[in-house]
């Protein structure tokens, strides 16, 4: 798949790079509000509850994409009732209890990130909008991302779209543009879009899994995430 057509930088300039943070998962742990909102959704039209490893399988996709997933074909499994039931016990649980707290030097790797001339950040995340904007201002973080692509605006992970209208917006090219995610759906959606991939092992996924779905680079502590970055982009430079 090709991304759509964007400006080429002006001749003697250096093309913009983009680094593009997953939310869930990679930013903020937000596991036990999902899991929380999951069990109160199943409970409430009478689904067997899968186990918490399946449930965290499945975040970093849109919710109808999630739900049926975890349907596994079950036409009996009601989808769009899950979807509706979860939007609404997740609101319910974000009103009653603290934001979801950023994993440990995130924020201060971020701040330190957006500080840079030569580095533009943004987000795509199977957010909505709505929670990307609580979740940026319970931290502090409103404007520190140039781009913002979200369950809103796109199809769901892993499809490239978000990547897409991202390096548009920005008019950054692929070789200049690495996807920072959790999942495989990160990963296979940052590939696709002929960006870096950069998978970090705090999240939902496990690091064999984003192995075998071809992360480029692989993190263990936030505080590796500028190394890494670095050392992606300086792979797709001319030699």
């Amino acid at each position: 798949m090709t991304p759509p057509s964007s400006d080429p930088a002006p001749a003697g300039s250096s093309p913009l790079k983009l680094v593009l943070f997953d939310c869930d998962g990679t930013l903020v742990d937000s596991q036990h509000m999902i899991v929380a909102a999951m069990r109160d959704a199943h409970a409430a039209h009478g689904v067997p509850l899968p186990d918490r490893t399946t449930l965290l399988s499945v975040v970093g996709l849109s919710l109808p994409e999630a739900f049926a997933a975890l349907s596994r074909g079950e036409r009996a499994y009601p989808v769009e009732a899950l979807v509706d039931a979860y939007r609404t016990a997740f609101i319910r649980l974000r009103d009653a209890e603290p934001p979801e707290p950023m994993f440990p030097a995130a924020r201060e790797v971020l701040d330190a990130l957006r500080q840079r001339d030569d580095l533009v950040l943004g987000m795509v995340t199977g957010k909505a909008r709505r929670g990307v904007d609580r979740v940026l201002k319970a931290h502090d973080m409103e404007g520190w991302f140039s781009t913002i692509q979200t369950a809103d605006d796109a199809p769901s992970k892993p499809h490239p779209a978000m990547v897409f209208q991202a390096m548009a917006e920005i008019g950054a090219r692929p070789e200049e543009t690495v996807v920072v995610g959790d999942t495989t759906f990160d990963i296979a959606m940052a590939l696709t879009a002929g960006a870096s991939a950069l998978g970090v092992a705090w999240g939902y996924h496990d690091t064999g899994a984003l192995e075998r779905a071809g992360a480029d680079l692989l993190v263990q502590r936030f505080e590796e995430v500028p190394a890494a970055i670095a050392a992606l982009i300086a792979r797709r430079q001319p030699r």
